[in-house]
Formats: C-alpha cells, structure tokens, sequence
C-alpha cells in the first residue's frame, strides 16, 4: 500500500475519484515512457526534472506542471522538480488559475504585469509551484537531464529537438482555448484540468520506491 502524502482537502476529494481502470489503455500506452523514465531515476537515486512544453505556456504546461508536482508529493516520490515552458513567452491563461483554484489549489499573484508570476501550493507545508510564460529553455527550467514532454502537436512538431533533453516524450492534450468566450469554458477547463491530473496521478502511482 502507499504511503500517501497529504493535500489541501479538496484537491484530496477530486483525486479520490480517479480510478486507473477509467484511463483508456491507448493513453496508458501513451504515458508508459513517461513512467519508464521516472521509474529509472527513481532506481538510480537521481533528481527526477520534467519540462511540460506547449507552444505558448498558457495553459496545458501549466496544469501538467503543476499536477505532475501535486502527484509526486501525493506518491511520496522524492527529487521530482516540475517545470513548463513554451516555444514563445505569452502569460499563464488566467482561467487555469480560477480553475486550479476550484479545484482546491490555494494560489497568490506575486506580480501584475503582463506575464504574471503566480504560486501555486497544493499543501500546507510545501513549497508552491512557481508558474509564468516562458520559454522552454529559459534560465528558470533545467538545462540538461531532464524530459521534455510535450503537451501539444504545435510544439511537438515545431520543435524538433529540445537541447539539454535527455528523453523527449510526446503526451498530448485537447487545448480548452477552443472554447475561450463560450458557455463552455469553465466546464472545458476544468475537464481539461481533471483528465491531465487523472492521467499524471497514473503515471506517479505506477512507481515502485
């Protein structure tokens, strides 16, 4: 049984309710190297970094990043350091941080410019998740030994190679910017949000300590 680490309660509430059996085995394919790869730092004690990359870094890295965190805190999976960046800088969408926010996450804009820097804390007693745009290779994510994994078709086929990456991982995801200014926006988000949660909470319970 895992040793399971505490979270804000309802984030505890939404993880709950997923269950790996619902995650279709095409996406349990897709995943599986992300997995692989964190498996074997784990085995080799090394420090675990993942760069979630999409074009703009405004929404999908975001969530990845910070879920992927949330995730490794959850699983008690040590030296696990989360990133995101993009192929251009633009500013964190805020509809990802009111939607991480109904979701439990407690969240302070440290700035007010046009690329807001925010902190995003999952628990009481751990650091918070740095988030604004920026670009992958920026001074802020690592530059070598890490995955780049990249969250959207745009960067994955932009990008052909990622320098300093030591896997590159491509695990898609639906961009919720398709129903910016609808009456589905907030609904898409946050299914958004919860399939990509749902999916990296399966890859952090697949490792063995």
């Amino acid at each position: 049984m895992l040793n399971k680490q505490p979270l804000f309660t309802d984030i505890e509430k939404i993880v709950q309710l997923f269950h790996n059996e619902e995650i279709p085995s095409g996406r349990k394919t897709i995943l599986q190297p992300l997995i692989n790869f964190i498996q074997l730092k784990v085995e080799s004690q090394k420090e675990i970094r993942l760069n979630f990359i999409c074009t703009h870094n405004s929404r999908r890295s975001h969530l990845s990043q910070i879920w992927a965190q949330t995730a490794a805190h959850y699983y008690g999976i040590k030296n696990v350091y989360c990133y995101s960046g993009g192929t251009e800088a633009t500013a964190m969408f805020p509809k990802v941080a009111e939607t991480l926010q109904n979701s439990g996450f407690k969240i302070q804009k440290l700035s007010e410019d046009t690329n807001p820097v925010y902190a995003v804390k999952f628990a009481k007693n751990q650091s918070p998740v740095i988030c604004f745009s920026k670009k992958y290779d920026a001074n802020f994510n690592p530059e070598s030994n890490f995955a780049a994994i990249m969250t959207c078709s745009q960067a994955d086929n932009g990008c052909p190679f990622i320098a300093g990456a030591e896997k590159r991982i491509p695990i898609m995801f639906d961009d919720p910017k398709a129903f910016d200014n609808t009456p589905q926006q907030t609904e898409k988000y946050h299914e958004r949000s919860l399939q990509i949660a749902s999916e990296l909470f399966y890859v952090f319970s697949q490792i063995k300590k």
